[in-house]
Order: structure tokens, then sequence, then C-alpha cells
């Protein structure tokens, strides 16, 4: 008799931006690489990622390109190239979806959940780790779970290159003592928001009294976080293509910009950008956002719910009315556009939280 049962694989590729340009630059292998903006670390930019040898520096995702420079002056330093991280991760995803039972569940260029029955869930992992490395010659960690939460969690304990599983019978045990912080979909406002009710380990999440969290966050997400602190929810991998709520765009200036009318240029000049992703899927807008990153590092985020309209002039003038909402003579370092879009009716709604916005 089988023991085949369903589980979840969580793929992630092994520094993939990083190990991308070292395919393309095999010179680079051993070196400290730093990928992000145009490759110039005195412009104005963020790290998109690092590989191993410059994250023993402490450079991490999202780190000023300037600052990482400094703290690894023989870094070798890269601009961005999302075709080439887009051709590779579409190579990845073919080679999962060619896996024998798969359903794959795309989660971003360098991850997706792997729905799959078996009774060895480690032997089809290592498979799979090997498949992919022969078809692209990337790494990758899995982590195994009896959910997305435990899979997508477990594979961190498996980086790099390793696999590790997670399940309702050893979760507490592994994550228990851990900050609530680490689990997936707990940042840093939330886990303020829950040392507040002396909740501060998964542990002390999952035995939660429900009461105090629904009053903090609702009942919908109150029930969420403490459920979450279990590692339970959904075991089902969902292979229906993910379509995206919205478009954005955003610009760093190399220099502030305060003027009002060098400001409303730059709103437009990434509204008609935004608005040409938005038409090219024939789909009318319902709600907008705009993203103010004020000097030195202060971040505001304004929506607004819209009448569904497809209307140029009128999308732009409700645009407007967000940048209006910028203080006046303030200096912006950042500025960003997004547009929302209405969903086909059979369109799967995805809450990851590698599908944010911005």
């Amino acid at each position: 008799m089988s023991d085949a049962r369903g589980w979840v694989l969580h793929v992630d590729l092994d520094q993939f931006i990083a190990a991308v340009e070292v395919l393309r630059r095999p010179e680079l292998a051993g070196r400290p690489v730093i990928v992000g903006g145009r490759g110039d670390p005195t412009e104005r930019a963020v790290v998109s990622t690092a590989s191993y040898e410059a994250r023993e520096f402490g450079v991490g995702s999202g780190m000023p390109l300037r600052i990482a420079a400094r703290k690894v002056p023989d870094a070798v330093i890269l601009p961005v190239d999302a075709d080439a991280y887009r051709e590779a991760s579409d190579e990845v995803m073919a080679e999962l979806r060619a896996q024998p039972g798969a359903v794959v569940q795309v989660l971003g260029w360098d991850e997706a959940f792997v729905g799959v029955t078996t009774d060895d869930p480690e032997g089809y992992a290592r498979a799979l780790q090997r498949a992919v490395l022969v078809r692209t010659r990337l790494h990758c960690s899995v982590g195994v779970g009896d959910t997305l939460v435990r899979a997508k969690i477990a594979t961190g304990f498996g980086k790099p290159r390793g696999v590790f599983r997670l399940t309702k019978d050893n979760w507490l045990e592994v994550m228990g003592a851990r900050p609530a912080i680490e689990l997936w979909g707990v940042g840093t406002k939330v886990s303020r928001r829950l040392a507040g009710l002396g909740i501060h380990t998964v542990d002390e999440l999952a035995h939660a009294d429900e009461g105090p969290l629904v009053a903090e966050f609702g009942p919908k997400m109150g029930r969420w976080y403490r459920q979450l602190g279990r590692g339970d929810g959904s075991a089902t991998v969902d292979d229906t293509p993910w379509i995206a709520r919205g478009h954005g765009r955003e610009t760093t200036f190399q220099h502030d910009i305060s003027e009002t009318h060098e400001i409303e240029q730059a709103a437009l000049e990434l509204f008609e950008q935004v608005l040409a992703d938005v038409r090219a899927e024939d789909r009318p807008v319902v709600g907008l956002g705009l993203k103010v990153r004020y000097a030195p590092f202060l971040t505001k985020t304004f929506t607004k719910k819209i009448p569904t309209s497809d209307d140029r002039d009128e999308i732009l003038a409700r645009v407007m009315e967000l940048v209006g909402r910028i203080e006046p003579g303030r200096p912006l370092r950042l500025l960003g556009v997004r547009l929302e879009m209405a969903m086909p009716d059979d369109a799967r709604r995805d809450h990851t939280p590698t599908r944010s916005g911005w």
C-alpha cells in the first residue's frame, strides 16, 4: 500500500540575480558581486541582490548602493538587467512544470510553490534540484511542508542548495522560540504591534488569545496572524496564471527636487509610462497610488479609489489630486505612480507578500 500523500515544496533560487550574472561572466565566480541600479555607486540606487561573498560583509537587498560599495570596496557592481533575469526565470519555471506530477504556482522571478503527491518529498526535492541545475546551471533550495506557510519558511533553513522539512509535527520545535518577525508576512510594523500585546515569539503568537489580536488587527487579520503563528493555512498550490492587480513605476532623483513644476512633470512622465502598461492589458483603472520619499528617507504612500475609467485625462486629473498632497517645498528623492486595474471575474486574487505594489 502506497504512503504517498500531498506535499507543498517551496523552490527558491539561491542568490538568483547574482548567480545569473556569474553565469554570464564566469570570471566573477567566488568574488563579491553586487547588482543594483545602473551599476554606479555614485548615483542614488539600492542593491537588488548580492552574492554570498558580498553578504558576508553585511550587504543586503534594499541597501543604498553607495553604502554597499563602502562596505566592500573590491566588489564588482553591476547594473540591473531585467530581461536576462526574466529569461533565466522562465527556464527554471519550465523545468519545474516538467517534473512528474508537479503543479507549479510562480511567486516571482526566483521562487515558486510546487504541489506534488509522493511518499518521498525530500527525494523528489533533490531530483528537482538536479533537474534545475542541469537545465539552467542555477542552484536552488527547497522547503518541504504540509502547508504553503511551512514550506515557504522551511526554505530558509535549507539555504544554500539544501532541503528542509517543516510540518505540524516539528513547527514549534523549530520556530517556537524565534521572533515573530521571522514569519512570512510579519514585517517591522506588525512585529511592533504584536510586541505591544506582549507577543514576541512564534510560540507566543501561536498560543495567543484571539480577542486582543482581533481588537488590534480586526477580525480577519487578527485570526490570520494567530493562524500564521501555528504555520497553519492552505496546502493548495494554485497554478492559475497570476493576473496583475495594477502597474507602477517609480524614479529616484539623482538630486532632490522640490519645485511644484518639477514634481508635476515627473509625475506626468511616470503616469504616461504606467498608463501604457495598463492599456496593454485593456483593463480599466479603479484605483491610484502615489509613493513619495522625502529627503533624507521618509516614505509615504497615498492611495485613492476612483470610479472605473479608461479616460486618460480623467485618470491624470485624479493622479494630480494626489500629487497635490505632497508637502510644498519639501525636498523629494523618489516619486512613484501606480494604477490599479479592474480584475477579471475569474482571476485569482493573490495575497502573497511577494506581490506588493512597490
